[in-house]
């Protein structure tokens, strides 16, 4: 009896080696292309987010590599937060995917409670200590995708595409976390969730007319809020500016003049990294977060900054690859609803610098410095290794 029971066990230790050292093994099955995509641009970005604060640090005489230690071990964490979800059947997620909504509600209304912070205009934060905070906007953008998933890529009743129903919860869970996040205010955020929104309703197979109304309302809602003034000063004035640059180069029209000279004054090579003039004057407010890609485009130059828009293509690119190779609606959905998500972030960041696009403060996804947004991004890197893990079963 004790044989059979050795010769079982044997057995299973066996079949855990094959897995995980032959064709079978994990490690091999990751999209290393993706992958290796991310682990570049967050190298670039390390590199750009070190440039861009140290010389500030050394005219204060501060450690000059505080916030490249601090992003150092953010991007860790993260990698390592990637590796945990990737590790999960994201048929898992699916049934914990209440929880991180509900979870991610509850951190957004301990924001506006006396636990939340203020930095820089914005009551977006929750003080943890030790110079680290917490921004549970930033996690929304998880919470949503995956309830979405769940609600528009499991039509019931046999249906191939979600009814009236379905999409009306879903606008509902997106509606609360969005009126949370502009209570803050944080609009940059709250367009990246609408565009997460239309993308998924867009994908699950919904019908038009659910598509152009729900346009039309994004308009209609965007005139209203501008002519019955529910938007704050500072962010009427950025549309402002963004309209017409030259209205109040000094002001609210400042960072965008200021940002669109420090790219521009990089040419096609850059002037080398540590070596930019508008970077090191400290010229550009926020040049590790929001607008960090300026020091790309005068320190890599238009060489640099063109490697940087190829890298976050090929994120794009193998994201799509995932969602459409994906058998199942949840899988499917959650790909779409990371892709959007990064896709439209990396268009208003590195448009905002450009002039294209009005400034509203996101980050430029894998690049900019931000611990609770370099945390996002990397999971949402989890859940697209998890669901291409899991496209078909081990052979």
């Amino acid at each position: 009896m004790f044989g059979s029971h050795d010769t079982v066990r044997t057995a299973r230790r066996r079949s855990l080696l094959r897995r995980w050292s032959g064709h079978e093994s994990p490690l091999r099955r990751l999209d290393w292309v993706l992958l290796g995509a991310v682990m570049t641009l967050t190298l670039i970005g390390t590199l750009l987010v070190w440039s861009a604060t140290r010389p500030a640090l050394l005219h204060t005489g501060q450690d000059p590599q505080v916030f490249l230690k601090k992003h150092l071990l953010t991007v860790g964490l993260g990698f390592g937060l990637a590796a945990l979800v990737a590790a999960l059947d994201y048929r898992l997620v699916r049934a914990y995917a209440p929880i991180v909504y509900g979870a991610s509600c509850v951190g957004l209304i301990l924001v506006l409670t006396p636990l939340g912070s203020t930095i820089k205009g914005h009551h977006s934060w929750i003080e943890l200590g030790g110079g680290f905070q917490l921004q549970p906007a930033e996690f929304a953008k998880v919470g949503l995708v995956v309830v979405l998933a769940v609600l528009l890529g499991e039509p019931r009743d046999a249906q191939t595409a979600p009814d009236t129903r379905d999409i009306v919860a879903a606008l509902a869970l997106a509606g609360l976390l969005a009126g949370l996040i502009m209570m803050q205010p944080d609009l940059g955020t709250t367009m990246v969730l609408a565009v997460v929104v239309l993308a998924m309703i867009a994908i699950s197979g919904a019908s038009k007319r659910w598509l152009l109304s729900l346009v039309a309302g994004g308009v209609g809602g965007g005139i209203a809020a501008w002519q019955f003034h529910l938007l704050k000063p500072y962010q009427i004035n950025r549309f402002i500016a963004f309209a017409d640059p030259s209205a109040d180069p000094r002001g609210a029209g400042y960072n965008a003049a200021q940002a669109r000279i420090a790219v521009g004054s990089g040419g096609l090579a850059g002037q080398g990294l540590f070596r930019g003039q508008q970077t090191g004057g400290h010229f550009v407010p926020e040049q590790h977060t929001d607008f960090i890609f300026t020091v790309a485009g005068e320190e890599l130059g238009f060489l640099g900054s063109a490697l940087i828009v190829v890298l976050v293509g090929v994120v794009l690119w193998r994201g799509l690859r995932i969602a459409a190779l994906c058998p199942n609606g949840f899988g499917m959905l959650v790909a779409t609803g990371v892709v959007s998500w990064l896709a439209f972030q990396t268009f208003e960041n590195i448009g905002m610098t450009l002039g294209i696009m009005p400034i509203t403060g996101v980050p430029l996804p894998y690049i900019s410095y931000g611990g609770s947004a370099t945390l996002a991004n990397m999971l949402a890197l989890g859940l697209l290794q998890a669901v291409y893990l899991r496209q078909r079963p081990f052979s």
